[in-house]
């Protein structure tokens, strides 16, 4: 049997293309759910126990397994599939390479990340922003605020990473203080830098969807605020409810007493320090793009630690790499500050190149459009169409794990349905973003999704039920799409304003 031999390729059929998702599906099952944590259903629990008890099994279902081997399994089941559809071997590993080129930027900002986070740690740029947040957020309205907060930093910048890389750390740092559960905390911080990208002119993803939908982008943006403004009113008031309820009793002084003065004791707190903060935020809203923004704001922390809190340089380039450890003797604050470094982030980049792989031969084998396709098919009408791009965008989320392909492969597919349905193009990208922007930090082993879990240090599935903003918009979108409540067809001459439409 020759793989690189000479074939000709053919569409898959929607069979073919299923089973591969249904091979991840069934890996990332096993990676994911231990049975240990499941609740007791007699008939569910004794066959898993059984299933576990098989010497070729091994206990898997009792053990945590890490995601990659899953990915790698389910990789190999496409390219077997994309092998049979007449794909030879070079063709096979060129997607993967292509998928790998496309998270590349992904893969640099998670690097220089660490570094920041290890350096902002170490000059005590955190540590001053979890100080003044433990000193001024009240513990009912703190959800609220972290999710206002971050939704005004990722407006400005346009930049759902850059805001839980910088604010986002801080606000866990915060949140862990006042005893709020980190998932939720998560969740606000995600539901508030996800709104700012979604809706900001300088965000890459809104201008993408603008793009392949072929709308004009603040008209683009225009009509996104019919789904999204009221999705975040009524996150807000979510947050703003569990704060409540969640109310000062659970709240330990003591505890937040030791952490401020333990920080206080081993850091200089200083104003100034607030400088790097703020001149990264300044550098992405003046359109410097993130990378070069992160790699300042990681030579100012450098300069700020030898500064303010005498590192010698050594030690500052230790840090960049294998991230900073909290030695104050204090449990509490030494578990709050030992993080960050580019070491850090080798696991998650590990998960996206994996992902990236399967992602890019189920594209470039066809399987991923055959899919998306069959879901057109079952569409009828006005509301199958904007539930069919909405569903799409969620598995594409999934099966090629990358917000990008997530708007662009639908997108790109719709874009004549679309027309042909006498729908404007506003319809489908205002889709793209409902959709394809918003559930991508929701997947673990999705590039945004693994990005947060690396930023945050919250698993995906643990923060999920708190993204109240993320959970919210599609449905709102999917509702629209079925009413017809502000879906806008194309017509000649059509010049009127999309809030008065």
């Amino acid at each position: 049997m020759n793989l690189a031999s000479s074939r000709t390729t053919r569409i898959p059929s929607l069979f073919e293309s299923l089973v591969p998702v249904l091979g991840l599906t069934i890996f990332l099952a096993a990676a994911v759910i231990n049975i240990d944590d499941l609740p007791v259903i007699p008939v569910v629990t004794t066959l898993l126990n059984g299933l576990a008890a098989i010497p070729f099994f091994g206990g898997v279902l009792h053990a945590s397994i890490p995601v990659h081997i899953p990915l790698v399994g389910a990789s190999v089941i496409a390219s077997l599939m994309a092998w049979r559809l007449g794909w030879r071997w070079p063709e096979i590993e060129a997607s993967f390479l292509d998928g790998i080129r496309l998270s590349l930027a992904a893969v640099l900002i998670l690097l220089v990340v660490g570094m920041l986070i290890g350096t902002w740690i170490a000059s005590g740029i955190v540590p001053l922003m979890i100080v003044y947040g433990l000193k001024l957020l009240s513990p009912g309205m703190f959800l609220f605020a972290t999710c206002v907060i971050c939704a005004i930093v990722a407006l400005s910048t346009g930049s759902s990473w850059t805001t839980a890389g910088t604010v986002g750390i801080a606000f866990i740092g915060i949140g862990s203080g006042l005893g709020v559960p980190l998932p939720m905390v998560a969740g606000a911080i995600i539901s508030g830098a996800y709104f700012g990208d979604k809706m900001s002119p300088l965000s890459d993803t809104t201008n993408l969807a603008s793009a392949v939908a072929g709308s004009e982008l603040f008209e683009h943006v225009r009509h996104m605020v019919y789904t999204t403004l009221p999705s975040f009113v009524i996150a807000l008031g979510l947050y703003l409810l569990i704060g409540l309820r969640y109310g000062a009793e659970n709240i330990h002084m003591e505890s937040v007493e030791i952490i401020i003065n333990g920080l206080g004791q081993n850091f200089n707190i200083s104003p100034w320090l607030l400088i790097a903060p703020g001149m990264v935020i300044f550098l992405v809203i003046i359109k410097m793009p993130a990378l070069p923004a992160l790699i300042i704001g990681t030579f100012i922390g450098g300069g700020f630690a030898s500064l303010f809190q005498q590192v010698q340089l050594a030690e500052i380039l230790h840090i960049a790499y294998n991230g900073f450890v909290g030695q104050t003797d204090i449990k509490a604050v030494d578990d709050l500050l030992s993080r960050g470094g580019m070491a850090s982030m080798y696991g998650t980049i590990g998960i996206i190149l994996c992902s990236m792989c399967f992602g890019g031969v189920m594209e470039r084998s066809g399987m991923l459009e055959k899919i998306a396709t069959s879901i057109l098919d079952f569409a009828r009408g006005t509301p199958g169409l904007i539930i069919a791009t909405l569903a799409t965008c969620l598995g594409t989320n999934i099966v090629a794990p990358d917000q990008y392909l997530s708007i662009v492969v639908p997108g790109r597919m719709y874009r004549n349905a679309y027309l042909k349905a006498g729908l404007h193009p506003k319809n489908l990208s205002r889709c793209l973003e409902d959709a394809g922007t918003l559930t991508s930090p929701l997947i673990p082993w999705n590039s945004c999704g693994a990005y947060m879990y690396a930023t945050l240090g919250v698993f995906p599935f643990a923060y999920l039920p708190f993204t109240f903003f993320n959970l919210i918009n599609p449905l709102v979108s999917a509702l629209y799409g079925m009413t017809g409540w502000t879906i806008v067809r194309i017509s000649t001459g059509e010049e009127s304003d999309d809030l008065s439409s």
